[in-house]
């Protein structure tokens, strides 16, 4: 029995996780992703290298299926180019909180910064819809027939809302492939679980399979310390995240303890998808947590109660904030406006609280203390403020395969 892997993305790195598995003659594409870091023909897999490869005229009879674990870019941002612009045509599968929720996370990055950049590769709003029209929806646990040999089924990831590990079998041979996913709950998710399997193949995410740190409450202990000290000061705090997923985890953690300390600095979100998701968060309710589904009946936990929608003018505005924007890594969008206006100043702070690919400025801000960042030859932004990076996150990109 042959197996096959074709890594297109995030096998020596972080970032446009896609692989191809060849198994029981059945080709299938786990994730499609693009790189936050890059912006020329690295930004996307090499998808020409795969089809050379495999002496295919095209994807749609090269692939059996396209499955995506969860609505990160790294995971998700390549599908409307390679549907769409490629050429892809065949079966897409994905969860039902994937589905919802990928179309606002694409739309809000290529607002944001695909546009901005002008790039010759990128897709229109128009392509992520047709791109979503071709997804077919998966429940956990549900096992589908995607063609007579082969059979996949979905497993509970934790991570982000509907993110899920995926087994798939042809003829004799079976493998899981994992995406990202957590083993330790937080306040809105609960960890992965997946049943007894007999496998040939695991693909899994190793970013930090050998790094040992402190427990997920003490670098939100740490977390909270640090913004209340910028704040007291009267300070100014910066939280790039992306509008989805984390987002609302870390907007639980400010809520509940802005409750318990009786603060009255303003908690801002930027991304005015917010309020969109979070109407899907609610509806998704038995995705989340069993602490989140029992605590429904009496307050719905994403209404937060401290968190308000800021508005750009609001930039200028004296006095101390947290201010929570897009995208995640400052690699464009309003983080980076905010970060040029908020970084020359000793008060305020960038807090990162998760992973940031190579060529960002969170990456730069991740690598050192820098006192000044170049943008380009012309732009210059000089970092007097404070830098903190606790990686409150659970994050874990590149891959690692294992053959039996």
């Amino acid at each position: 029995m042959a197996i096959e892997c074709l890594v297109l993305g995030a096998g020596q790195e972080v970032g446009k996780s896609c692989v191809v598995a060849t198994i029981g003659g059945k080709r299938v594409m786990f994730d499609c992703g693009m790189h936050m870091g890059y912006h020329d023909r690295r930004h996307y897999p090499d998808f020409a290298r795969a089809l050379a490869a495999w002496g295919a005229p095209d994807f749609t009879s090269a692939l059996s299926c396209v499955v995506v674990t969860h609505f990160h870019l790294d995971h998700i941002g390549a599908l409307p180019y390679f549907t769409e612009i490629c050429g892809y045509h065949g079966p897409i599968y994905m969860t039902y909180p994937t589905k919802a929720l990928a179309p606002f996370m694409l739309e809000d990055y290529r607002k944001v910064t695909m546009d901005q950049r002008g790039q010759e590769e990128q897709y229109s709003y128009e392509d992520i819809l047709r791109c979503m029209k071709k997804v077919i929806a998966l429940d956990l646990k549900q096992t589908v027939q995607v063609d007579k040999d082969l059979v996949i089924r979905a497993y509970y990831a934790g991570h982000v809302l509907g993110a899920a590990m995926i087994y798939a079998k042809a003829g004799d041979a079976a493998m899981v492939y994992t995406g990202d996913y957590n083993m330790t709950p937080d306040r809105h998710l609960g960890v992965a679980q997946i049943d007894r399997l007999k496998l040939d193949l695991l693909i899994t995410e190793s970013t930090y399979a050998k790094t040992i740190r402190d427990s997920k409450h003490a670098r939100e202990r740490e977390f909270l310390k640090a913004v209340h000290k910028c704040v007291s000061g009267g300070g100014k705090v910066l939280i790039p995240t992306f509008a989805l997923g984390r987002a609302q985890e870390l907007c639980m953690l400010l809520d509940d303890y802005w409750e318990r300390m009786n603060l009255m600095v303003p908690i801002y979100f930027s991304a005015g998808l917010t309020i969109q998701a979070n109407m899907y968060y609610k509806m998704l309710i038995g995705w989340t947590s069993q602490k989140i589904k029992d605590s429904h009946a009496v307050r719905n936990p994403f209404d937060f109660k401290h968190v308000c929608h800021f508005e750009r003018s609001f930039i200028n505005n004296p006095g101390p904030c947290v201010l929570f924007t897009t995208p995640g890594m400052i690699s464009g969008g309003f983080s980076l406006e905010a970060f040029k206006k908020w970084a020359p100043s000793e008060k305020n702070l960038i807090t990162l609280p998760g992973y940031c690919v190579a060529g960002t400025v969170g990456h730069k801000l991740m690598s050192g203390k820098p006192t000044r960042i170049d943008l380009d030859k012309d732009t210059h932004i000089d970092v007097r403020c404070q830098v903190a990076f606790q990686l409150i996150l659970y994050v874990t990109e590149n891959c690692t395969i294992f053959k039996k």
